[in-house]
């Protein structure tokens, strides 16, 4: 057998360390040392290693020549010189298993195994907890990568510890005579779930999303031994549908990382970690893989439609998981868990804002509070939504100005009510999204937009200059 076939046959072994297969290929195969093949060298013959040699001189014709005494004589000293040496071969067999059980036996008593521990044994899973205290570092991506050292129980049990509970109470008047409300009192309008990101100094910061806590008077923090706390709002955003919140670090035993959401495929395994339907659930685990990625969906917020990029998945994410970690084998947060389609006869449609969306503007919230984008200073519909008897002339797609600011960019540049703006910078614009994702995306403040506008059946080209 070939040094090769044994090689192979050690990576099969389970749990084989690398120390051992160094050990492995500085032995020789167990063939070559039974059988020692010589069939080489001219004369020779094959003999067996494993066993002492025994020395059989060639018996010629001449021996029976002699007389028959002497003959006995030799056959006898072969004899005894045989036993001998397969006493002696006993006895260095007996020796090696004697010494086999007493370092078997004697071996676990020692603390020489404690040298070859696997390294996963003390592994954690993730260095966030030193990276994530180093005072004012933005977040930032870790590399991805399907494998991992660690089993999935270990993974999800280190994580767990960075998923919350959150409570959204909103305060309630109580009515009184004549309208006048007597007294109010917290209500709770909702729960979500949260992820905690990051240590500085004193204080831990927490990302869900934006629709877990948008209108809160208060919010209560559970983590995941029990014990609560009360956060409050670093920042939010309605666009991107996330926000940051701050709570005591004293709380805070880990931190999570987050993973570069560019590097994952369809069909990776995920795992999504959050409170569905609650706090009586919380920290569940479920399963699944991602089912496609850079998906668009259409989605209503408090600062208007927006058509968001999403990470498509399988896994069960359930009212209550908005907020959570999408996370893939090695712990690292690939995703926010924020919507999932419920329409009847719909399954395993969940979606999660891609991590690599969400970094920039985490580092933004807690920077500056919140996103600064550039803002026109109008009001807007789409054409579909306005009765066709509404429409100027010769226009069949754009945008409705229905309303402007006073004072603001848009007014500077001349823009009035009624008009449907139809095109900026060369781009066709067909709905209040595309708008907004233009402004957001490809053009900052300070820069200057050419429209073209429908105004009353004419086209006009006017600029705009943007601003905060």
């Amino acid at each position: 057998m070939e040094y090769k076939e044994d090689f192979e046959k050690v990576n099969d072994l389970p749990n084989t360390t690398e120390e051992s297969v160094e050990e492995v290929k500085d032995t020789k195969p167990i063939e070559e040392y039974e059988t020692v093949k010589t069939s080489d060298i001219p004369g020779e013959r094959i003999s067996m290693a494993s066993e002492p040699e025994i020395e059989m001189k060639e018996i010629s014709t001449e021996r029976f020549t002699g007389d028959e005494s002497s003959i006995t004589n030799r056959m006898e000293k072969n004899k005894s010189q045989t036993k001998k040496n397969i006493k002696g071969f006993a006895s260095i067999l007996a020796a090696g298993v004697v010494g086999s059980v007493l370092t078997l036996t004697v071996l676990p008593h020692t603390d020489y195994m404690k040298n070859f521990q696997p390294i996963a044994d003390n592994q954690v899973i993730s260095s966030s907890q030193q990276k994530a205290t180093e005072v004012g570092k933005p977040v930032a991506a870790q590399p991805t990568s399907v494998t991992t050292s660690t089993s999935l129980a270990d993974t999800v049990e280190q994580l767990s510890k960075t998923i919350v509970g959150i409570t959204n109470i909103q305060q309630q008047q109580s009515g009184g005579f004549y309208g006048i409300p007597e007294s109010s009192q917290g209500i709770q309008r909702g729960s979500g779930s949260g992820v905690i990101f990051k240590k500085d100094k004193d204080i831990a910061y927490i990302v869900t999303n934006n629709h877990v806590v948008e209108g809160a008077s208060k919010l209560e923090i559970s983590l995941f031994d029990g014990e609560k706390t009360t956060a409050e709002v670093v920042g939010t955003d309605a666009l991107t549908d996330l926000a940051v919140l701050k709570i005591d670090a004293k709380y805070v035993t880990a931190t999570a990382e987050f993973g570069d959401s560019s590097t994952i495929r369809p069909g990776d395994p995920v795992y999504a970690i959050g409170n569905p339907l609650g706090l009586n659930l919380s920290r569940t685990v479920t399963s699944g893989i991602v089912s496609a990625t850079n998906r668009s969906i259409p989605i209503a917020t408090s600062a208007g439609n927006w058509e968001t990029n999403v990470v498509q998945t399988d896994a069960a994410i359930n009212p209550g998981n908005s907020g959570g970690a999408l996370i893939n084998p090695q712990g690292l947060v690939i995703g926010i868990n924020s919507a999932k389609i419920s329409e009847s006869g719909v399954e395993g449609l969940g979606f999660a804002i891609p991590s690599n969306d969400v970094i920039p503007v985490l580092n933004e919230l807690i920077k500056n509070g919140k996103i600064e984008r550039p803002y026109l200073g109008v009001g807007l519909m789409d054409l579909d939504q306005i009765p066709q008897f509404y429409w100027p002339t010769n226009v069949q797609e754009g945008v409705m100005i229905t309303t402007v600011e006073a004072n603001s960019v848009a007014a500077n540049a001349g823009l009035h009510a009624r008009d449907v703006i139809v095109t900026m910078n060369g781009e066709k614009i067909t709905s209040s999204s595309e708008l907004r994702k233009f402004l957001y995306t490809k053009v900052s403040n300070g820069d200057e937009i050419k429209m073209e506008v429908n105004r009353d059946g004419k086209m006009i080209n006017l600029t705009v200059k943007l601003a905060k």
